[in-house]
């Protein structure tokens, strides 16, 4: 620790602090554009200038300077540093000065306005009038895609965004062009941007150049309410903030949580909200004669419980999907067991994971911020970029850390670090653990060795092997570096909850199939097909493959417009919040299986949300815990390490081969659309 003087008060703070951190901490604010936390330093904006006594006679850049880099006093005092000297205040307004020469006078058209830097810091220390009397510089717009709108004649150069492009998102898009007053920011011949994150660019910029393009003109943030919540497009739970006006949602931003996001989300959690709007249910449905005629409720129950009637309860089934909450999936769960089914599934991809293996078998048990210790990483059957985005961006980051390598057993991918190819045969797991090979050796003398095993590994016959085979290279003593990557919001909550074919029961696949039952519940299961001759009854919010088989439909509520748990693919227990209501006669899920469950005969326990939840906690007591990660059982990964079975030879596939359309409010959503069309046409390009 070093001791510094700031404003008249003594501090202590790391050697390695610039002068910027040092002033943070000692509680004085000093204004910047170009300097970030989690970018490196750039030192081009000037605009966090601060007097250093007894250092040079000018003001000095605090972002780009270190506190051990200050000389001490004549007699040993500590370093003296002035946020808010004269010499300082003129700086800082002489700074802002050359800002706004060229700045355009945009503030009431501009989409940043009430959210930009520039505009805060220029009522500080800005003047009331300019001496500049020349034409302002202007520059054209540019093309970088279907998510970010330009507007770069207000650029302030302070390049943010290239650093972000390429030390967090891993890919070169955006650059600069020229010199002086002509340098652009750009990116290559225009072409759109080709990152999951690159929207993070919109709330890292300072000045109006680049905003939201599907939000543009649509509101002003003192108009919305913000309602924090947490992210379901993956199995991250990312942070999120969701701006609403009246029953509309505006838009989604990060909100900051350093265990799990940091501060980025991906693409498609900020831009999935018009898909919130498009398609959706708002009122039951019945099928008439092959087509699906609108209803009421009692009529909907109604023909439930006519087809329920006199069916073996080994013939009725239930499957829950990737957005459905933990409320929700333990209401159908004792449905379903009310009726005396223990057909129930929540793995429609065919994952052959099973909680009976152990908690720690199907969670990420390192956590995401584990990342950051590995010293060996070993990537089985995934693509963290399109599966997990801002997952992919902590590996990244542990990489540009140095001190790590990292090795690839998976179908090819565009990597945003080095890796070590070890091809596409599963079998090499088994040369791994015999030691065989130079990664071997690199897992053998890790300390925190981390194997994260995807989705495509889990939805192999051999997925126990597999396991088995990853758990013996991930454990260390005080180290549990299995790390499992899940790609739905909903699959740890509905594995914790037991949401899995009991004795003799029927899974997803097996349900599926012609003739295996007779009345299947969907409750937001879009990604598999039900082959004809069962009933089916879909309780879901948006009209896609699962509403188009249904014989009723049964509207629900979005992620956005109920309160819900999910627990993340680490095994945190999140809470999302209510933002709007849903359309029409939408209601909420668990409200609909309630209502269900009485029409049938079979009432459940519970008349409210908290009762529901008063219920699932006495029975899930860990799932009580927010923002908790209950601890695994060392004994059930010792077990999980024995498991018997032989690795197959046959490939890993991409479990994620279309990161936006993942679901049906991605489907169900335009901007998603043009980005996926976007992505497509870059392939062939990628390909040469």
């Amino acid at each position: 620790m070093a001791k510094i003087i700031i404003d008249g008060n003594e501090i202590d703070v790391p050697a390695e602090y610039t002068l910027l951190q040092a002033c943070e901490e000692a509680g004085a604010e000093v204004p910047r554009f170009c300097y970030h936390e989690r970018l490196t330093v750039a030192g081009n904006c000037r605009m966090c200038l601060v007097e250093v006594k007894g250092g040079p006679p000018k003001p000095t850049a605090s972002c780009a300077m270190a506190v051990k880099d200050l000389r001490p006093g004549p007699n040993g005092e500590p370093p003296v540093v002035m946020t808010n000297s004269p010499m300082v205040k003129k700086a800082r307004e002489g700074v802002m000065e050359f800002l706004l020469i060229n700045h355009p006078l945009d503030c009431p058209i501009c989409d940043q306005g009430g959210e930009c830097d520039l505009q805060d810091q220029a009522m500080a220390f800005g003047g009331d009038h300019s001496r500049f009397a020349e034409n302002k510089r202007a520059v054209e717009d540019k093309y970088i895609g279907a998510l970010v709108k330009t507007t770069m004649t207000r650029c302030i150069q302070c390049t943010r965004c290239v650093r972000f492009s390429t030390e967090v998102a891993g890919v070169t898009d955006l650059g600069a062009i020229g010199r002086g007053e002509d340098m652009e920011i750009t990116s290559y011949l225009e072409q759109a941007m080709t990152s999951e994150l690159q929207g993070n660019i919109i709330d890292l910029c300072p000045v109006g150049a680049l905003t939201s393009k599907p939000y543009a003109f649509s509101a002003r943030p003192w108009e919305l309410t913000k309602t924090e919540s947490v992210d379901v497009m993956d199995a991250v739970g990312s942070a999120i903030r969701i701006d609403s006006r009246g029953r509309e949602v505006m838009r989604i931003l990060p909100r900051l949580n350093e265990a799990v996001n940091e501060e980025w989300i991906s693409d498609k959690s900020r831009f999935i909200w018009d898909g919130l709007k498009s398609q959706r249910l708002d009122r039951p449905y019945i099928r008439n004669k092959g087509k699906l005629v609108a209803s009421s409720w009692n009529d909907a129950f109604t023909s439930i419980a006519a087809h329920l009637k006199g069916k073996k309860s080994a013939k009725i089934g239930a499957i829950a999907g990737d957005l459905a909450s933990v409320e929700d999936i333990y209401a159908l769960q004792q449905l379903m067991a009310k009726i005396g089914s223990v057909n129930v599934d929540c793995r429609q991809d065919g994952s052959q994971i099973n909680p009976a293996w152990g908690r720690g078998s199907y969670v990420f048990n390192p956590a995401i911020v584990g990342i950051e210790q590995a010293d060996a990483i070993l990537i089985v059957g995934s693509d963290p970029r399109k599966e997990a985005p801002v997952l992919n961006a902590r590996i990244r980051k542990r990489w540009r850390m140095g001190g790590v390598k990292i090795a690839t057993l998976a179908a090819s991918a565009d990597w945003t670090f080095d890796t070590v190819d070890l091809g596409n045969n599963p079998q090499t797991l088994n040369d791994l653990v015999a030691g065989k090979g130079d990664f071997a050796e690199v897992l053998k003398n890790a300390k925190h060795p981390l194997v994260i095993v995807g989705q495509s590994a889990l939805q192999r016959a051999d997925a126990a092997a597999i396991l088995a085979a990853s758990t013996q290279l991930s454990q260390r003593d005080g180290w549990n570096g299995l790390s499992v990557l899940h790609t739905a919001a909903s699959r740890v909550g509905a594995l914790d909850l037991g949401f899995v074919p009991g004795e003799g029961g029927l899974s997803a696949h097996v349900m599926a199939q012609s003739g295996a039952a007779d009345v299947v519940f969907l409750l937001g299961a879009d990604e598999i097909e039900i082959a004809a001759g069962a009933f089916v009854v879909y309780i879901g919010s948006h009209g896609d493959k699962g509403a188009h088989r249904a014989d009723v439909i049964l509207p629900g509520a979005a992620y956005t417009e109920k309160s819900g748990l999910y627990v993340n693919t680490e095994g945190r227990v999140q809470r999302a919040n209510r933002a709007s209501f849903p359309p029409g006669d939408a209601r909420e899920d668990w409200a609909i299986i309630r209502a269900l469950s009485e029409a049938i005969g079979k009432k459940l326990p519970f008349d409210s949300l908290s009762d529901l939840r008063a219920a699932l906690f006495a029975a899930h007591p860990h799932l009580a815990g927010l923002e908790q990660i209950a601890p695994v059982d060392a004994a059930s990964m010792a077990a999980l390490s024995q498991l018997k079975g032989s690795i197959a030879s046959e490939p890993f596939h991409h479990a994620v081969t279309d990161f936006y359309l993942t679901n049906p409010i991605a489907r169900a959503s335009a901007t998603m659309a043009e980005c996926s069309a976007l992505a497509a046409n870059r392939l062939p390009m990628a390909a040469e």
